[in-house]
């Protein structure tokens, strides 16, 4: 891929002429439509949900509508307590495609919280699903959910399209785009 002259760029910026690259084109349009799935599990979802109200607004961040089903949604949100029969038993039903990247929300989410010696909750959900972004408190302010918004923002900015560092959902040798990532099947 060539690099443009960055003066000639400023040029033709200067008459109007938008000059980019077509990595740059399709991560700026991944990165302001992350369509985020509605997993709420406990305490933490009364935040991501107040994250969406229009005090904190997460559509002006590209997350227009939380949606309903993981075959629609780029991003998961995991807010709340996770039990082993949830993460185990449905995930195992119905492998699929699911959302590209997660976001760890609260305590519970990341490390099972105040309720990690019980019997049937896991000890964070990253030892079934690798988690790109974790947000920790019990339970996260919407302010908090908005900046991890943004740190994966910036990290789906700074995927290749190709190469060693290209994006793990572009890699052809993968048997499915979102294998690794079957708990979105729990919905």
């Amino acid at each position: 891929m060539s690099e443009i002259d960055e003066g000639l760029r400023a040029e033709l910026q200067r008459q109007g002429v938008w000059v980019t690259s077509m990595q740059e084109l399709y991560n700026w349009g991944r990165k302001n439509s992350i369509w985020p799935l509605q997993f709420g599990l406990a305490c933490c979802a009364i935040e991501m949900i107040a994250t969406a109200a229009s005090r904190y607004d997460i559509a002006r961040f590209g997350g227009e509508v939380f949606r309903p089903s993981p075959r629609q949604a780029d991003l998961m949100i995991v807010a709340g307590t996770v039990t082993k029969n949830g993460a185990t038993d449905r995930a195992a039903l119905q492998p699929n495609a699911g959302p590209k990247y997660v976001i760890s929300m609260g305590a519970c989410a990341i490390s099972g919280g105040p309720f990690k010696q019980g019997y049937n909750v896991l000890k964070g959900i990253d030892r079934y699903i690798p988690v790109d972004v974790y947000i920790p408190g019990c339970p996260p302010r919407p302010e908090a959910l908005l900046h991890a918004f943004m740190e994966l923002q910036r990290k789906i900015d700074s995927q290749k399209l190709s190469g060693a560092q290209k994006a793990e959902h572009l890699d052809p040798a993968q048997p499915s785009d979102f294998q690794c990532r079957n708990l979105a099947s729990m919905i």
